[in-house]
């Protein structure tokens, strides 16, 4: 019965993270109260929720995801290189590959003053709202978040894009590149994100 009623909550947080773009927390939650149960119900984890996202994906929206994934990792891969010199590191969807139009961009970046790429964008005249989120080591880490327009032509055309800058320090680049158990990298530069394009491109 528990695992019933965890792959339920999965199907639902599935359906909500690719219809909606919510997050896969603020998903799973949503998830419990659609199905009225109490609130500290048992959750999937990521990985499990990870996985009935590909599923729902390869069944529902087999014809249209890959390019609003190809358009979002182009509009990412811009921004890299734009803030190049903060060693910026593409995550979340957008990076594993599970991202639709409504997902948003994460871009880690690594600085050397914390406020040097606040400081760089009010330099390009760029628009952006400031929050804080907990970091790798649950400390706290500011997000500058900026709302993107998509390319004039294409699947993302006339849409905002948000993107989210997340500061970190210099040193905590160190640890932030290591494989989960299951062998894979959380994050990737600017060549890493080239190269999966250029992967798409060929297929």
């Amino acid at each position: 019965m528990r695992d019933d009623l965890m792959a339920e909550i999965s199907a639902t947080a599935a359906r909500l993270v690719v219809e909606e773009g919510l997050e896969y927390g603020p998903a799973k939650r949503r998830a419990l109260k659609q199905l009225k149960l109490p609130a500290r119900t048992a959750l999937p984890d990521n990985d499990q929720l990870e996985a009935e996202v590909r599923e729902y994906l390869a069944v529902f929206c087999g014809e249209t995801q890959p390019d609003e994934l190809r358009a979002l990792r182009g509009l990412a891969l811009e921004w890299m290189n734009r803030l190049a010199d903060f060693r910026p590191y593409l995550s979340g969807a957008v990076w594993t590959g599970t991202a639709t139009r409504l997902s948003d961009i994460y871009l880690q970046l690594f600085c050397d003053d914390p406020k040097s790429a606040e400081i760089e964008l009010i330099n390009r005249d760029v628009r952006y709202d400031v929050a804080s989120i907990p970091g790798f080591q649950g400390q706290t880490v500011d997000v500058l978040s900026i709302g993107v327009r998509g390319e004039a032509s294409g699947v993302l055309a006339g849409e905002t894009v948000m993107v989210h800058l997340v500061i970190y320090d210099l040193d905590d680049l160190r640890g932030a590149l290591k494989a989960d158990p299951q062998g894979r990298v959380p994050r990737g530069d600017a060549r890493a994100v080239a190269r999966l394009l250029e992967a798409r491109a060929a297929d």
